[in-house]
């Protein structure tokens, strides 16, 4: 859990200035300011994104295959995902980002971010989160190519023209780490430790 919360901080602290990253344009509006480099945001994103993978699909992989329809019943929680929803739901958000970032059109089988029906099973899921990492690695790959144009995203926040590869790749990681709070939260319902937390 604390790596997650050390990476939220670094994910706030890369957002601000990667807004920036692709328009060459200097953060701060003076004379003896250097503009953003594309390679250096390209490497920070590509750690926090590396390490967004490892907990995530560690922690997807720790729950057991018959607990991923488990979803809380105590307290406030009607109406919320089962565990397999939250990591499928979580991958579409992840193909859906990373598909704006690129400027391809959002997967038809993501669905309004809850993914393909075809997938159900745990195997399943875990690929499927595999592979929306992988789509948003090549979107971090992509920083700082202007020949690559970037789309708006229906699930972000920034309007058409606002968007740069970086600040879809933050979007998603911020939506990750939120994520990864409520696996956490079901996998320790279940007695089980997250992978990341375990000595």
């Amino acid at each position: 859990m604390r790596k997650m919360k050390w990476m939220a901080v670094l994910v706030l602290w890369l957002g601000t200035p990667n807004v920036f990253a692709q328009t060459g344009r200097p953060l701060v509006d003076t004379e003896d300011a250097a503009p953003l480099d594309a390679q250096r945001e390209k490497h920070a994103l590509r750690i926090l994104l590396t390490l967004a993978e490892k907990v995530i699909v560690s922690a997807a992989d720790a729950m057991p295959a018959d607990k991923y329809g488990f979803a809380p019943t105590d307290g406030e929680f009607k109406g919320v995902r089962t565990f397999g929803q939250q990591v499928k739901h979580l991958a579409a958000a992840n193909h859906i980002l990373a598909a704006a970032a690129l400027a391809e059109e959002p997967p038809a089988d993501a669905g309004d971010e809850v993914g393909p029906e075809t997938v159900r099973t745990k195997d399943e899921i875990l690929n499927y989160l595999k592979g929306s990492f992988e789509h948003l690695s090549k979107a971090v790959d992509a920083i700082g190519q202007p020949s690559v144009s970037v789309n708006a995203s229906p699930i972000s926040p920034l309007k058409k023209g606002e968007g740069t590869r970086s600040a879809l790749v933050v979007k998603s990681l911020f939506h990750a780490a939120d994520h990864y709070g409520q696996m956490v939260e079901y996998l320790r319902m279940n007695g089980v430790v997250p992978p990341a937390s375990r000595p």
